[in-house]
């Protein structure tokens, strides 16, 4: 038994550092743009087919998922570390290989999104399959570490260019893809349980027929609109707001957001055992909605500011337990499952910034109007959740 837990707990770190790697794809290159400008003068208007590019592959990459009934956990997950890997280390030295170095940065993007929409659709699933008591508060632990792992190469970045100058990118570049090489090493030894059999599992075709996961597939949407929203405006909010400089923007801006959520993440995993999942989700969105008003309405910065913040903590539960509540209401929905309900999360994170840039747009660059249009989507998050309890409590009668 001792023997058997400890296998599981190395599942656990496998998942744990597979969202680390997550982080590290999709918040590193960002913090290079200003390298990639001077080095090897890409305007700035290019390098936004960076994100562009990232998300867009790891949408596919999540459809082609929800597509295939029968994946490999093990062989699939390893495939994404390798990926991550391959695609962080390329960066140091893919994009002087070719005569524009935006199209060598642009190959190597797409490489480790791959990995990263892999990591999105697999891990949630593999920690499910393990034989945990708390599946709930499991859930939102192993997402915290997405936010552990932002803060982490935010601050560590910040701190390594401080030191040892911009000009040495590709050093550190290498240095954060030892962290998925490594992880192919758990991933490869450690115990992985299938979330149903594959003749038990559901297709996309039924899923799609099922009139409730339509609901949980909004939910998802809202829950992915109302946590990037904030999550990618803060630094720009911060600087704007605050008057202060860009470094200090993402330190005080993307790093303290995910802080936050990462506190709430943890707290729901080590507390939150004895609340109701769905009501604890619907007082989250009612204070998200109330921290979208007060970044958006607040005359003070520094209380708009806060406002932010507070929204990190609201966020934390709703990504995680979006997905607990759906595979507990749709027990055999499968990898399809997983993988649908991240291509809905990463079209909110595509659909919620959208809209704050077009606020922000008509008016005159005022980020704050721009945040009140998202706030939204935590309205709908909560209508969704209790046309899911009705509906729950008519299929009881």
């Amino acid at each position: 038994m001792t023997e058997t837990l400890k296998d599981y707990n190395k599942t656990k770190l496998a998942c744990y550092l597979g969202f680390v790697t997550q982080a590290i794809v999709a918040n590193f290159t960002p913090l290079l743009f200003i390298a990639f400008h001077r080095e090897y003068d890409i305007p700035i208007a290019s390098l936004a087919l960076i994100p562009a590019v990232f998300y867009a592959v790891q949408l596919v990459t999540d459809f082609l998922c929800a597509k295939f009934k029968n994946i490999d956990y093990r062989k699939s997950i390893i495939v994404s570390e390798i990926t991550s890997a391959l695609g962080l280390a390329g960066m140091a030295f893919l994009p002087q290989l070719f005569p524009d170095p935006l199209i060598g940065i642009l190959i190597c993007v797409c490489i480790y999104a791959v990995g990263s929409g892999l990591i999105e659709v697999l891990c949630s699933p593999i920690i499910e399959a393990c034989p945990f008591p708390n599946k709930e508060g499991m859930m939102s632990l192993l997402h915290s570490f997405y936010c552990w792992g932002a803060v982490g190469v935010i601050i560590g970045s910040t701190l390594f260019f401080t030191f040892f100058g911009l000009d040495n990118w590709r050093i550190l570049t290498c240095i954060w893809a030892l962290i998925p090489l490594y992880n192919i090493i758990n991933f490869a030894t450690c115990p992985i349980e299938p979330i149903v059999q594959d003749s038990e599992g559901m297709s996309m075709s039924q899923l799609l027929k099922n009139r409730m996961f339509w609901v949980f597939l909004i939910l998802m949407i809202a829950t992915g609109a109302s946590e990037s929203s904030m999550a990618q405006w803060t630094s720009a909010f911060a600087e704007a707001s605050l008057g202060v400089d860009k470094s200090i923007g993402d330190l005080a801006g993307p790093c303290g957001f995910a802080f936050c959520m990462g506190l709430g993440r943890m707290w729901y995993g080590k507390k939150g055992q004895n609340m109701d999942l769905s009501t604890y989700m619907t007082i989250a969105g009612i204070v998200c909605f109330v921290a979208y008003l007060t970044a958006s309405l607040a005359p003070v910065p520094l209380v708009a500011f806060i406002g932010c913040m507070l929204s990190g903590l609201a966020v934390s539960i709703m990504w995680p337990g979006s997905i607990s509540l759906t595979s507990a209401r749709i027990p055999q929905g499968g990898t399809a499952l997983f993988a649908l309900l991240a291509l809905a999360g990463d079209v909110g994170g595509t659909l919620g910034p959208s809209l704050v840039g077009l606020g922000t747009q008509n008016s005159e660059n005022n980020i704050q109007s721009g945040l009140l249009v998202a706030s939204v989507f935590p309205v709908v998050l909560v209508v969704s959740l209790l046309i899911i309890r009705r509906m729950r409590a008519k299929t009881k009668r």
